[in-house]
């Protein structure tokens, strides 16, 4: 009997703002498209009816993803790509992010034939996933309205395999069974609980703030704004020549009287952030100046030139909506037939964009070697190759976890030496094109 391949997404959306719960789709669709899976049985488990995406509304969604060349040539990979492009997108070329205490700031940048990232709605993915899927149903059959309840795992030893399967109980009274059971059901896996994997967890105390906007005139707009207030990053990513989307992630208390406020209040409350200096000081102010003046001295060609963020005219009714934050992380991403993939092995605060490049991450490892275990003939749910994806993939997100989580921290202080600090180091990499370009990656 080949192999049985299950993988479960979450009952509901991930309340985790950026990953939503894209991996198990393109995880499918990259071992669909494989050859060396051509007779497996891959199988996926969608607790909620599928939906229809035919018909993109005009209105923006408040829920987007910022997507990284290296995840769109993954989605390209398998014609998903292409399809996200004739929907929507907005590609930008350029990061501006600045501290609301002090006058320093770094930008990212490329030149015109390279974009930095594209900013892509949700559900334009979800669309395109979705097309793929039904492109490969002779491959990937997905089972919706379909709820898992139970699992039964399989002994192993270091000597023999005494049960070769994962034992699936499904809320219907219906029994499935896999050599290989891929966990990517969000930050609250029950995978992961059921399967023991201990998680470490830490809730922020802040929430983000989402909602669609209308910025004062039209411009290129492909510029990423980031602002780090002392409550949290504000972040502002394009969606059109005239639209763009917020990110604001601030104190629950504030977050909840953001969403409270009529919609003049709203949009004159996202222009102060950007624009007001009401967290400066004189000190921080002429001691910043001299560094950049010594910085120009020894770097005259290292500097960006700094541009004004634009200006928002309005939001769209309805479109706010506020998220709780937090950062966690799986101690192990695998066990003898079980792998986590996604929010459901890592969560990340949304100040760095990363979360669902994460799990896309994620997902081109784990492929990557299946498709040699399978080339190989080897047992697809055998530690030996999963550990190899463990190792490869904690080596990488441990770090990015930390630095945005030290990131958050150091952001979210007004005290001087700290902010003196961070001022110092945001100009001196500023004016460093070659730690900028590693930054970047």
């Amino acid at each position: 009997m080949t192999p049985f391949l299950l993988s479960i997404p979450s009952a509901t959306i991930a309340s985790s703002l950026h990953s939503f719960f894209f991996p198990v789709h393109v995880y499918l669709l990259v071992l669909g498209h494989d050859i060396h899976f051509r007779d497996k049985k891959i199988a996926l488990l969608e607790a909620g009816p599928r939906k229809d995406y035919d018909h993109m509304p005009d209105s923006y969604s408040n829920r987007v993803s910022s997507i990284s060349p290296g995840s769109a040539t993954l989605l390209s990979s398998f014609g998903a790509w292409d399809h996200v492009c004739s929907l929507r997108l907005k590609p930008f070329r350029r990061m501006q992010v600045w501290d609301a205490c002090s006058e320093a700031m770094i930008v990212f940048e490329k030149d015109d034939l390279d974009d930095m990232g594209y900013i892509v709605e949700n559900d334009v993915i979800m669309s395109a996933l979705t097309k793929q899927l039904d492109a490969v149903a002779d491959r990937v059959e997905v089972f919706y309205g379909s709820r898992a309840v139970g699992y039964t795992w399989p002994l192993s030893s270091h000597r023999c395999d005494t049960s070769p399967w994962v034992q699936i109980e499904l809320a219907d009274g219906r029994r499935l069974q896999t050599k290989l059971l891929i966990g990517a059901d969000g930050h609250n896996s029950l995978v992961r609980q059921k399967a023991e994997i201990k998680n470490i967890e830490h809730q922020y105390d802040q929430s983000a703030v989402v909602a669609t906007l209308h910025l004062s005139e039209a411009t290129d707009n492909n510029v990423a704004w980031q602002r780090f207030l002392p409550t949290g990053p504000i972040a502002l990513l394009p969606l059109s020549d005239t639209a763009s989307s917020l990110v604001w992630s601030t104190c629950h208390e504030h977050a909840s009287e953001l969403l409270a406020m009529d919609e003049e209040s709203f949009v004159d409350s996202i222009n102060s952030a950007f624009w007001s200096n009401v967290n400066h000081s004189d000190f921080i102010d002429t001691a910043g100046a001299m560094f950049r003046s010594a910085i120009l001295l020894l770097t005259p060609a290292g500097t960006a030139v700094r541009q004004l963020p634009p200006s928002v005219a309005k939001a769209d009714p309805e479109s706010r909506a506020m998220f709780p934050l937090g950062m966690g992380h799986a101690t192990e991403y695998v066990q003898h037939r079980v792998a986590l993939i996604g929010d459901a092995a890592h969560r990340v605060h949304p100040l760095a964009g990363q979360g669902v490049n994460l799990g896309f991450g994620d997902i081109e490892c784990l492929a990557r070697h299946l498709s040699a275990a399978a080339f190989n003939g080897s047992d697809l749910g055998s530690l030996r190759h999963l550990l190899k994806f463990e190792t490869e993939r904690q080596r990488h997100n441990v770090s990015l976890i930390a630095a945005i989580d030290v990131l958050k921290r150091l952001y979210s202080t007004r005290l001087t030496p700290l902010v003196l600090l961070r001022t110092w180091g945001l100009q001196a990499t500023n004016a460093l094109p070659f730690v900028k370009v590693r930054l970047s990656l």
